[in-house]
């Protein structure tokens, strides 16, 4: 399998372009369409991999979407939800007449709710559902208001698209699990790294209150969860193709700048809070990552 498509190769590989300020975001959102979308052959290239964001997505078309462990064949429209954690591949059988989907990391919905408690982007959870024509109308009437609304210049216009979202994932939510799937039960693996990231995401948000996180080694969080730390790492490697000290890192990282965005905490205070002895190593830490140091990312506007 590939490596983990990051946002920044995603815009890459499809329109060989970055986001204004991309870099410097601490939450992303985009919608497209995805007839513009589609490769040479009249048929979108989707390969087997993992994203490092979520997308929701209506498309319209006989497909078929694999996972490691089943296949989903949509006979005709289906809205499907993607997450960091699961790789997947569609294979279309007939030309896509149309669809649109959106993008977005974690970092959007910073104390918005957490996405991983919903079935629809959990391991073991349905992640696609066949519509009807009525349904697939009442899904793309969604899609056309997070269109006009990312296009307005409304101040609280990524609110209303979070809500949007919402919308989606509870309009997934309420209908009926398939019985489409060709499925196996999930496996030791995956069941160790759920309760990682749940273990890692207890810690956060950290507020301007809230003391420093007590798990910041690979080694903590195996005697949290009660295995060898070799174990916990082929675990992560195996199903989601980074180490535990990458996945911890990535996530303190996230939370790094959002409280050099959006806290009153120094750079000092922050570091301390994140689990850093030294300032130095805080600060040699986000340089390594950003490029940057933490004084300077806190200064751009």
């Amino acid at each position: 399998m590939e490596k983990t498509e990051s946002l920044a190769e995603f815009y890459k590989r499809k329109f060989n372009w970055m986001p204004e300020n991309f870099r410097n975001e601490i939450g992303h959102f985009n919608i497209f369409r995805i007839e513009p979308l589609i490769g040479e052959n009249g048929k979108p290239v989707i390969p087997y991999k993992r994203r490092d964001f979520y997308k929701i997505m209506l498309v319209k078309g006989n497909s078929k979407v694999h996972y490691a462990d089943k296949i989903f064949e949509v006979k005709k429209q289906a809205l499907s939800f993607s997450n960091p954690y699961i790789p997947y591949k569609w294979e279309h059988i007939d030309d896509i007449r149309s669809g649109v989907f959106c993008i977005f990391n974690q970092q959007f919905f910073h104390q918005f709710g957490n996405l991983n408690q919903y079935e629809v982007f959990q391991p073991n959870g349905n992640h696609v559902f066949e519509l009807t024509d009525e349904q697939a109308i009442e899904v793309e009437s969604i899609f056309v208001k997070m269109e006009q609304e990312i296009r307005s210049e409304y101040k609280y216009k990524y609110d209303i698209l979070r809500n949007l979202v919402f919308e989606l994932l509870h309009y997934g939510l309420k209908m009926q699990p398939s019985t489409n799937f060709e499925k196996q039960q999930i496996n030791a693996s995956q069941r160790i790294s759920a309760l990682f990231m749940e273990l890692l995401e207890r810690q956060f948000p950290i507020e301007e209150h809230h003391p420093k996180i007590n798990l910041r080694t690979a080694s903590d969080f195996a005697n949290q969860l009660n295995v060898h730390v070799n174990h916990l790492n082929r675990a992560l490697k195996e199903t989601m193709q980074k180490t535990t000290s990458q996945l911890i890192s990535d996530r303190v990282l996230q939370e790094a700048k959002i409280l050099l965005k959006h806290s009153t905490l120094n750079v000092g205070e922050v570091a301390y809070a994140l689990g850093f002895t030294e300032v130095t190593h805080f600060n040699n830490f986000f340089k390594k990552h950003l490029g940057t140091s933490p004084l300077k990312f806190r200064n751009i506007t």
